[in-house]
């Protein structure tokens, strides 16, 4: 038995050989199996992300719609303030100058009876006016003077004709300063 065949020995490396391509198929049907799993795995994976991606995307989004529609609504009331201020400023120039007119009619009746004073004194020295004379006299003022006729025009500030005239303002010139 020393000899041996060598239909022996190619029968024991034949079934090696098949043993050997049969792990080599295992095998290789182990790394199809694991990348077809890693092939699936990866996808699922993509499509989440691109679904976070969209989420995150029509999120950002609707904060954009959100932050146009405070825009619309901040810049619709600066407008509406602004022109508040605008009628405000508008009321505010037609009350100074009224109120500069009033100023101008005071000093103007300051002035008238600044003058009636005057010429009520020279009528006191004139007259010798009494200052205890009694107040009651239909001749004699509510200050002590002696009235003036009543027809007098001068003398009656109230008869002037640019009293009589009423306050006239308006806000056409009120942005000339």
């Amino acid at each position: 038995m020393a000899s041996s065949s060598p239909s022996g020995t190619s029968s024991g490396s034949s079934s090696t050989l098949m043993q050997n391509s049969g792990s080599e198929e295992d095998l290789q049907a182990l790394m199809d199996e694991r990348k077809r799993k890693r092939m699936i795995s990866n996808r699922e994976s993509a499509r989440r992300s691109r679904m976070r991606k969209q989420k995150h995307l029509d999120d950002l989004m609707g904060q954009v719609t959100q932050l146009r529609k405070e825009n619309h609504e901040i810049m619709t009331r600066i407008n509406l303030t602004t022109q508040h201020y605008m009628n405000v400023e508008a009321e505010n120039s037609v009350l100074r100058a009224q109120a500069n007119e009033l100023s101008h009619r005071l000093q103007s009746l300051n002035e008238i009876i600044s003058f009636l004073n005057g010429s009520n004194s020279n009528d006191h020295n004139n007259n010798n006016f009494d200052a205890h004379e009694d107040l009651s006299s239909t001749s004699t003022s509510l200050i002590g003077f002696p009235e003036p006729a009543a027809d007098s025009c001068f003398l009656n500030p109230f008869n002037l004709a640019y009293l009589n005239q009423p306050i006239m303002a308006s806000a056409d010139n009120m942005f000339l300063y």
